[in-house]
């Protein structure tokens, strides 16, 4: 389930989790519900990763994407992460910090699409 993660990026997961920006915890007020009965953990490690948000069952991580996503070497990781992810079975769906803050319920009725679905 953590795909080797180790404990030095369990350290900075719970540092995270305690450290949420606005944004995730604007969306993790939701994913708390467990919407259409799916659990979803936040900051959750995964090898060499933190993925702000995972829901186990469908092995899918949503991000939520800062302004510095957009620096060219931010850029390059985050499609490495992708790729890795995507090797070992996990989708993701990205989001920007002004797609939650601006666009929450298309946001939510996204994301609830996919649930409902079972898988992207």
């Amino acid at each position: 389930m953590h795909h080797g993660a180790t404990p030095s990026v369990f350290r900075n997961a719970a540092k995270l989790r305690a450290s949420m920006t606005e944004t995730e915890c604007i969306l993790w007020n939701y994913l708390k519900t467990k919407p259409q009965g799916y659990k979803f953990r936040r900051q959750h490690p995964i090898a060499g990763y933190v993925l702000d948000f995972y829901c186990h069952k469908l092995k899918l991580s949503i991000e939520i994407d800062g302004g510095y996503h957009l620096k060219p070497e931010q850029i390059e990781k985050d499609k490495e992460r992708t790729t890795y992810l995507k090797d070992i079975g996990i989708s993701e769906l990205r989001f920007t910090n002004d797609q939650v803050l601006n666009e929450f319920k298309g946001l939510i009725d996204h994301i609830n699409s996919i649930l409902r679905a079972g898988t992207l």
